[in-house]
């Protein structure tokens, strides 16, 4: 469905001339899409007071068609030069990788007897093999900024490929056989109903017309739990899963686990901790395989389709693993109803394929979706290249990429080479978010297309107006929505579903522990008492293994100052008189970093070191927990204005959950940091906001208007860099009348490109922006005004500070951190001399302390872990 779509920014939002479309809270899409791309624009409601926001041009700004010459010259060199396309995959290979797949040989299980023909390795769009790849003029928009933004030539030259092969019609299929025996839109749909506890009766079940939905009327009642089938179904469990949570996807493996059913783990290729993890625990158990290939999936992206019709061919071509269904799961997911129910309800409906649709209106779904726009994936990006049309002959439709599949479809999806699975591979090699609509459309054209029912089996915490923020637009043309992290307040919600559902999502322990744990003792009872961890949470950011090249100089150089400070601790607090068996020297890079939370606060940063021990130089291998002081504090006396609850300053903000995702807000020099607030309701206010460096230059000042209803606000400002280092501070001021000041560090660097630094280097990173100005315009005058003088002496030993290296550097960086974290604690994870140090894992705070709720031991009598 081929449209324009023009627009312009502006500072409240944007402005379309497509009509506007109301964004259904209740959609059932997984990402539904509720803006172009394009027209997303920052809606902050404030702005520096003396400084024009920096215009953000339009991704696709029309290109001169000198400059769109050039590139086409460009191109056409490129394609001499090759002699032929790069992109050599026969025209049956549908949905190959781009990528060679990886084989990892300590799979820590013997797979081998399970070699399977891997056709895909890394993820992407399938291409057909040319000799010489067609020529035409590249006059899109769309595919002309694709080809200016793209870094990889690579890239490039599949862009203008795909575009290229588009025009001429050679890429898309016009139309498409239909195979299902129901004329479309002529289906009934069913619905159901069941209660949340075990023993409750049956209270409802119906069904209802919907034109162009496929679907059986199923029930539930109580007899399906009290009394197992006889022949009960066995379900292939595919875990796709990366980051580096691993704790929390060993508690959800804990809590599906049941030895009659099959686990395959896919671990996205950038995620090598987490991989690492899942292989030394899948070893443990018979049904446990992890794939010997590894994608690189993308938000969005076609790789993912890609993993997922892999992984079915794999589980097909197992003929030790008799399976009965497909269910696709998360890290983020977790149960909200035991394994025996769920297999219960499928062994009724065995069957039956459980797809979510995503409603009435298919017009809005494929125009919303970007069903009708080219796309293609390279360089780690989702590229949109221009229009196309919908296939003709079949009914296209689409939901949510989760979903439970029984054998025989996915038998079909994955091995038919008819008219109808063949080009819809096709069709969706080049489309976004494919795994939303693949399935079902396939499912509702094919000859399988009376087993669909319209429920996936699950709950998604949608809260579109926080999770539709463009969150993805730096890896996808479009605009997306990422479901919201559950939180207790949220439980009454799996009590009270008026439709069967086993699992639900987005859970997040980084985020919200507490409501895994209440879903965990519905589901299983509670621990015993006095069981240790419960209320803690640990997670990896750094492994020795992933090499030091994967850490920021931030964090490198902040992570060996809180050695240092751990190590001082340690001598200070352990030392006795004559001794000197607990003094120790740092030895090398970290070896490891967790983060720490305990009752979903959290704790700082556990560092796990090399050290040599003084007294009898032996190497010792400590952790130190590091944990951040408080720096937010309200003005004294005690303003009028009670509005204000909270102010903090860091990166990566989450808009969607509300948070900086960068924990401890480890800044340094060059840096742009956001400030947050966070607001009680009340009267609307506006409000001052001013940003002080360490010798008192005012950075920045901006006006917030605070509406009644706003909860959080959150504001970058565009200032110059690189930032002076030292202790910073955010003031906010309501007719001029202090409120509050939050402080934050902005950590001088020890290390340059994980070296230390040099001279240089360090004076340059260090000694603030040319002039001292932030900014274009001076807020000198302010200084008098705010009681804020400008010292001679503190901004010459700032600049001496500036200037100082090796030790020096060290000495000025302790203390600045000092100020700032405080060292809470040191343990031994192994052998030491010192004779009153503690041992890591008889703590409560260490990663080396007791955490049941994740530990995966021998499976029970009754063939579960939990």
């Amino acid at each position: 469905m081929p449209h324009t779509d023009f627009s312009r920014s502006c500072q409240d939002g944007y402005f379309s001339h497509r009509p506007k479309e109301k964004v259904r809270t209740d959609s059932n899409n997984e990402n539904s899409v509720p803006k172009d791309f394009e027209n997303v624009v920052d809606n902050s409601n404030f702005a520096p007071r003396t400084q024009k926001q920096k215009h953000q041009p339009e991704l696709a700004k029309k290109i001169p068609s000198r400059q769109k010459e050039r590139l086409q010259r460009k191109l056409d060199a490129q394609d001499k030069g090759q002699g032929q396309s790069v992109l050599g995959k026969g025209p049956k290979e549908l949905l190959p990788p781009r990528e060679k797949a990886t084989g990892d040989s300590s799979q820590g299980k013997d797979l081998s007897r399970h070699s399977h023909a891997r056709k895909t390795g890394g993820g992407g769009s399938p291409e057909t093999k040319s000799d010489q790849p067609p020529k035409c003029d590249i006059s899109g928009k769309e595919a002309i900024s694709a080809l200016t933004r793209a870094k990889s030539k690579h890239c490039r030259q599949e862009i203008a490929e795909t575009y290229c092969r588009h025009k001429l019609g050679l890429l898309m299929p016009e139309k498409v056989a239909r195979f299902c025996p129901l004329e479309a839109g002529e289906r009934q749909v069913g619905e159901f109903w069941f209660p949340f506890g075990v023993n409750m009766p049956l209270l409802n079940c119906y069904s209802l017309y919907v034109p162009g939905k496929a679907n059986k009327n199923v029930q539930w009642d109580e007899d399906t739990v009290e009394y197992m089938p006889t022949n009960p179904v066995r379900i292939a469990f595919v875990l796709v899963v990366h980051g580096r949570a691993s704790r929390q996807l060993q508690r959800m493996f804990k809590a599906i686990y049941h030895k009659d059913h099959f686990y395959y783990i896919h671990v996205d290729k950038r995620s090598n901790y987490l991989h690492r993890q899942v292989l030394q625990f899948s070893s443990q158990y018979d049904n446990v395989r992890v794939t010997s290939w590894r994608m690189a999936t993308i938000w969005g992206g076609a790789s993912l389709l890609s993993t997922y019709l892999q992984s079915m061919r794999d589980l097909l071509e197992m003929t030790d693993w008799p399976w009965d269904f497909f269910i696709n799961l998360s890290a983020a997911d977790y149960p909200i109803r035991t394994n025996d129910q769920l297999v219960a309800f499928l062994s009724r409906y065995r069957d039956m394929n459980f797809l979510k649709s995503h409603g009435r209106d298919n017009a809005r779904f494929i125009r919303k979706q970007g069903l009708d726009r080219l796309f293609l994936e390279c360089d780690a990006h989702m590229w949109r290249l221009g229009d196309r049309r919908i296939p003709e002959g079949i009914a296209v439709d689409g939901g949510s990429d989760w979903f439970l599949l029984n054998r025989k479809f996915v038998e079909y999806v994955a091995f038919s080479t008819d008219d109808l699975v063949t080009k819809m591979k096709q069709f969706y090699s080049y489309t976004l978010l494919p795994a939303e609509s693949f399935f079902h459309t396939v499912l509702e054209n094919s000859p399988h297309c009376d087993t669909m029912v319209d429920n996936n089996l699950r709950i998604t915490n949608w809260n579109r107006k926080l999770g539709c923020k463009c969150q993805y637009k730096h890896i996808v043309d479009w605009c997306g929505c990422s479901p919201n992290d559950f939180k207790p307040q949220d439980f009454h919600r799996f009590q009270q579903t008026a439709r069967p559902t086993f699992f639900a999502r987005k859970f997040e322990a980084i985020v919200n522990q507490e409501i895994i744990g209440q879903l965990d003792s519905y589901l299983y009872g509670n621990y015993p008492a006095g069981t240790p961890g419960l209320r803690s949470y640990w997670e990896n950011v750094y492994d020795e293994p992933d090499g030091v090249h994967s850490l920021s100089d931030v964090a490198l150089t902040l992570y060996h100052s809180f050695i240092r400070l751990g190590l001082r601790r340690a001598e200070s607090s352990l030392h006795t008189d004559g001794e000197n068996s607990c003094r120790y020297y740092p030895m090398g890079h970290p070896a490891s970093v967790h983060l720490y939370f305990l009752a979903d606060r959290f704790q700082g940063f556990l560092i796990k070191h090399h050290v040599t021990n003084l007294a009898v130089s032996k190497l010792e291998t400590l952790e130190t927990w590091m944990m951040p002081k408080k720096v937010f504090k309200i003005a004294s006396p005690p303003s009028d204005f009670g509005r204000l609850q909270f102010s903090e300053v860091g990166t990566d903000w989450d808009a969607k959950e509300r948070l900086f995702r960068n924990f401890g807000g480890l800044l340094g020099p060059m840096d742009e940091p956001v400030g947050m607030q966070k607001w009680g309701k009340g009267p609307n206010v506006t409000v001052t906001v001013i940003w002080v460096d360490p010798v008192n230059v005012i950075a920045a000042t901006y006006d917030i208007l605070i509406e009644s209803t706003a909860e959080f606000t959150h504001y970058k400002p565009p200032l110059n860099l690189p930032l002076r280092p030292g202790v910073w501070t955010v003031k906010i001021l309501h007719h001029w009348v202090p409120v509050a000041e939050t402080k934050f560090l902005v950590a001088p660097l020890t290390f340059s490109n994980k070296q230390p630094i040099k001279p240089e280097e360090a004076l340059k990173l260090h000694n603030g922006p040319p002039r001292s100005a932030y900014m274009e315009q001076s807020f000198q005058s302010l200084n008098p005004v705010l009681s804020l003088p400008i010292n001679p002496a503190q901004v010459e030993q700032a600049r001496k500070n500036a200037a100082s290296t090796g030790a020096a550097l060290e000495a000025w960086l302790d203390s600045l951190v000092g100020g700032t974290w405080t060292a809470m604690d040191i343990c031994a994870t192994g052998p030491t001399s010192c004779p009153v140090m503690q041992t890591c894992s008889q703590t409560a705070w260490s990663s080396f302390s007791p955490d049941p709720k994740s530990e995966l031991g021998a499976v029970k009598p009754d063939g579960r872990l939990r």
